[in-house]
Order: C-alpha cells, then structure tokens, then sequence
C-alpha cells in the first residue's frame, strides 16, 4: 500500500498550501511598534482640522470631504497584528484604537459643532484639573491662565493671534449649529457669555499696555460674540428636541471610546449602589460620632487659610510617614497652589461648604495635581501618553482615582484625629452618585437636564446642593454634553477598587506582600489612561478590555 505522504496529490495540495501562506504573509504588512508610533503621529496631525477663514474647520463639507482619510488610517490599524507586542505596547495600540473611535462617534453622534453652543467658547481662565479641559473642545482654544500681564510685546502678539480665531468661528458656529438639542441650546449660551466676560476681563488686563492689532482684535471678538449670544438667545424658542444620546450609543461610546467595560444599565445599577452605600454609611458615621463635637465652620479668611495649610500638611505627612505612595518635590506645591480662599457662606457652593469644615477629604481629591505635575515634569516614555489623551479618554483614571484615594486614604487612616472628617468623605460620595445618576437619566432622555439636576439635588446629603445654584447647572450641563464624565467618578472609582484586588490576590497566590505604596506608584508609572488599560499592565488581566 502506497503511504499518504507519498501521495502525489497530497504532496501537491501541500505545495499549494505552502505557497498560499507564503503569499498571504507577503499580503500581510509586517506591524512593528515602531510602525504604531508613525501611524499615532499622522493620526493626531490628521485629527486637528483644517482652517476656515482663519478658524478651525467644523463645517459638514469638511467633515465629508476627509471621511475617506479617515478610514485609511483606521484601516491602517486594524491592519496591525499585535498580540506578541508587550502589554505596554499593545496597551498603546488599544489607546490609537480608541482615539480613532472617538472621532468616529463624534462624527455620527455626539456632532458638538453641530449641537453644543459650549463647543465654540474659546477662552479658558483656569488649567483644568484633569489632563485637558472636560468636555467638547475645539482646537484652537486661547488658554489665558499661560499668560502673565502686564504681557510683552512678543506675547501681546501671541495673544492677539490667538483671539483672531474667535470672529471667524463666531461665524462659523452660526452655519454649523443646525440642531434641536433644547438642553444644550438653552444652557450653552451661557458659554458664550463667559467668553464675553472674560474679553472684557482682557480688556481691563491690557489697557494701559496693549498695542493697537490687540485692542483691535479683542474689539472685533467681542462684536462677534455678541452677535452669536444674540443670534442664539433669537433661535432658543425653536428648539425643542432632547439632548442625551440614547441608552444604547451611550453604551456604545463607554466600551468602544472611554474603554469602561459597563452598559448604561451596569452604571444605573452601579451609581444606585454607591448612592445607598455613600448614605448608609453616613449615618453610621454620625451615630458613631453623636457624642462628639461637630466639625466648625471656618468663618474668616484667617481661619480658612489656617484650615487649609493644616491640611495640606496632614495628608503630605499621611502619605509620606504611611508609605501610601512615594511622595516627590513637586506634590506639596502642586496642591498648595490650589487650596482656594475664604468664602462667605452665602455664597458657597457644595464643595466649598465641606472645605470650610475640614479641606483635607476635598484635598485628597486634589491627587489630580500631583498627576498634572507628574505629566508636566516626568512625561511618560510613550509618545502615546505625552500630554492628554483626546475625548476626554482619561476620565475613568483621573476621576475614579481622585475621587477613589478619598476613600482609601479615610480607610487608611487619615482622619484617625478627626472622626468627623469622616462623615465629609461619605457626602462627597453621595454628591458624586447623585449627579451621576442624574447625568444617566438626562442621556437616556429619560429625564431633562433639569430633571437630572433634581436627582443630583436632592440626593446630596444634608441639603448641600440646594445653597448655590451655579455648580448644579454647570455639572448637569457639561455631563450632558460630555457622555461618561459625569459618572466617571464612581465608574472609574469601581474600576480602581477592582484593579487593586486582581493587583493584591495576585500577590497573596504568589505569596508576597501588597503594599499601597508599591500599587500607588506602579499605578502612577502607567500614566493617565482609562483604568482597564492600567489594570492590564498591572495585572495582565485583559478581559476588561472590550475588543
């Protein structure tokens, strides 16, 4: 009997076999971290748009214009085999993947140009406490907060450059604003207005040394402003439509663009718990304390301050003497730059009302300027994490683990001296809850944005939201414009939480020891990039990561 290996059709099949996957794997591009970081490049260089008139480009020819540019380059990606990169770098690939996914969404979905007013205010005050300003931004925004006045000549320059995007844009924002989202109409104006406000704020700044293209410039921005605060306060009546995305393009979004593995369901059902958690254990917190004093109200600027630098120092002492994360020259300064001032109580928001009590829980969630400096002074190896991630991607690592490390640096002790402290912890969590939930609910067009700011009312313990009206507003507003963010706290707190436990079972199996100090600073190293990813690198776990 002739054996099947000396078959001569089986040796023939076996011939073409051989010259197929020859074939296919000269089909098939050679994918090379290398490669990765070139496509990352002419990504982001794709990503910024053209200009108009001298503005940035949001108009839907030019959207459809560059649709094909787009799917070249996540063609190319996709294109890309990765599975025998280092977790790191497929880490990185995972990043582009859900950049290039936001900018899909936003094109089909989320079309701030098209539905947000907000999406055209230009002139930001304040850095932002997280790695780039929340919500839908357009690229050509002037950060004032970079300069110092009285400016020179070369920054007067600079600054004038930068405010002629705002007349051209103004106009443009006329064209391109064809939606019905009522909610975002009506409350974006006061976008706008801020812009307005803050011209003239520039106006003051630079009267006494400003050169003539300037005043000019700031002239024609406020002429153009008012003429779009006026065109949308005419157009608000007309509009009539929600404003959320829907349950299921909110899901979508959380999985495919901000990389947190949860439905708009398992985030209902998540905000409700940590609601009756956040409540709950308030009220075991006052019943353990009845018989102590209540924390006092820092009722002048000299108490505020002595409040303030009291518990600047308690928590830098708690980090360093506890070993809970490796303390470095520039956290004391990063946070003392932003522990705020006296304010009446009139007119104190929530946040200000738990901070003239003990600043210390509102200040741990400051962990977000240690990151900032960290970003600034240590920037991460990879040119993919340099700097912030687009659409706000970084939400779920630096909202859940500020306001995470308010909890876990209380259970570490903390407020041993200051049981009272505690019960200031617990409302926060409440507040976040809260105004999460609400934020779902408006999404869902379940609720409107006023609705939604119900919930995040009355849900807040102790009547805190109730006393100054602004911060509700503003909260609801940007969560409805930003889907995620305003659950993000909670979602990425969980996320947090869960990565420690992968993290510290693994550890315990081996038989080593966990420390905070050792998962804190590992953690920090991974940099500012959605929880699932920075479970991944520190677990090797990547089932949270949804393909």
């Amino acid at each position: 009997m002739q054996s099947v290996n000396s078959n001569p059709l089986t040796i023939i099949c076996a011939a073409l076999s051989l010259l197929g996957a020859a074939a296919n794997a000269e089909m098939k591009p050679v994918s090379t971290y290398d490669d990765l970081l070139q496509l990352f490049a002419d990504w982001r260089e794709f990503e910024s748009p053209p200009l108009l008139a001298g503005a940035p480009d949001y108009t839907s020819e030019r959207f459809a214009a560059r649709h094909g540019d787009f799917r070249r380059l996540q063609t190319r990606l996709l294109s890309f085999v990765v599975d025998d990169w280092s977790i790191p770098q497929q880490v990185d690939w995972h990043i582009v993947r859900a950049e290039m996914n936001g900018y899909d969404f936003n094109a089909r979905v989320l079309q701030p140009w098209v539905r947000d007013p907000a999406f055209y205010n230009t002139i930001w005050t304040e850095r932002s406490d997280v790695p780039a300003h929340e919500g839908p931004t357009h690229h050509a925004l002037v950060e004032l907060w970079t300069y110092r006045f009285p400016l020179s000549g070369q920054e007067a320059q600079r600054l004038a450059n930068e405010l002629g995007v705002i007349p051209p844009l103004m106009r443009q924002a006329k064209r391109n604003l064809t939606d019905n989202a009522r909610d975002l109409w009506v409350t974006g104006v006061r976008d706008i207005r801020a812009q307005r406000a803050a011209l003239d704020k520039i106006s003051a700044l630079i009267a006494d040394t400003a050169n003539a293209a300037l005043v000019d410039v700031v002239a024609a921005s406020k002429t153009a402003t008012d003429d779009l605060i006026a065109w949308l306060e005419q157009q608000a009546d007309s509009k009539t439509g929600p404003s959320g995305i829907g349950k299921d393009n909110y899901s979508w979004y959380q999985q495919n663009v901000h990389l947190v593995p949860m439905t708009w369901e398992d985030e209902v059902r998540l905000l409700q718990r940590e609601l009756a958690r956040a409540w709950s254990m308030l009220k075991f917190e006052e019943h353990r304390n009845r018989d102590l004093p209540p924390l006092t109200l820092a009722m002048t600027p000299a108490e505020y301050d002595a409040k303030a630098d009291a518990a600047v120092t308690r928590i830098m002492n708690f980090l360093r003497d506890k070993n809970i994360v490796t303390v470095t020259d520039y956290m004391e300064p990063a946070i003392r730059e932003h522990v705020g001032a006296f304010v009446p109580e009139a007119t104190r928001h929530f946040f200000m009302i738990t901070a003239h009590y003990d600043p210390a829980p509102l200040f741990t969630h400051f962990y977000h300027w240690f990151e900032l400096a960290r970003m600034d002074l240590e920037p991460h190896a990879s040119p993919v994490r340099q700097g912030a991630l687009l659409y706000n991607i970084f939400d779920s690592r630096n909202e859940g683990t500020a306001t995470a490390v308010e909890e876990m640096f209380m259970h570490a002790g903390l407020y041993e001296d200051s049981p009272r402290s505690r019960e200031l912890v617990w409302i926060l969590l409440a507040q976040r809850a809260a105004r999460g939930l609400g934020s779902l609910y408006a999404h869902a067009n379940e609720m409107t944005m006023e609705e939604a700011g119900e919930v995040h009312m009355e849900w807040t313990p102790r009547g805190w939201m109730k006393t100054e009206k602004e911060l509700l507003i503003f909260e609801q507003h940007f969560y409805l414009r930003q889907p995620g963010y305003g659950t993000s706290y909670i979602t990425g707190k969980y996320l947090l939480e869960r990565t420690m436990t992968d993290y510290a079972k693994q550890l315990e199996e081996r038989g080593e020891e966990f420390t905070l100090k050792d998962f804190f600073d590992r953690l920090n190293a991974i940099d500012s990039i959605p929880i699932a990813l920075g479970r991944w690198e520190l677990t090797g776990l990547d089932d949270a990561v949804i393909p």
